[in-house]
């Protein structure tokens, strides 16, 4: 079962994941992702401290947008990943194509960055 809560906060849309993101829970990722990319927001946090468990099929959510993510000049950082999460996204290379911050200080200061 998944959980995802998006909150706009001075400028900053932070999409909140919890819990396991498969085939069928993939689709909510996809829409709030989506969302906040077609809306307009230049500065995204996912936070994925309470995430379990990601299939392929969550994982290939984040590939779906890394080139609107450029396109579109968006910094979009995901943190908070447990151990097992962030070493399916290094297997993958993920994360030499998205940022990936272990804390929520580490990632607000990404965004911040000029």
């Amino acid at each position: 079962m998944i959980h995802i809560e998006s909150i706009l906060n001075d400028g900053v849309k932070t999409i909140r994941v919890g819990g396991d993101v498969d085939a069928s829970s993939s689709i909510q990722l996809d829409t709030e992702i989506k969302s906040a990319i077609e809306g307009g927001d230049k500065k995204i946090l996912v936070d994925c401290s309470k995430l379990n468990y990601i299939s392929s099929a969550g994982l290939g959510v984040f590939m779906s947008y890394i080139q609107d993510i450029e396109a579109n000049n968006v910094k979009l950082v995901i943190f908070g990943l447990n151990e097992k999460v962030l070493n399916v996204f290094e297997i993958l290379g993920l994360n030499q194509l998205l940022k990936i911050e272990n804390s929520t200080e580490a990632a607000k200061a990404y965004l911040n960055e000029i």
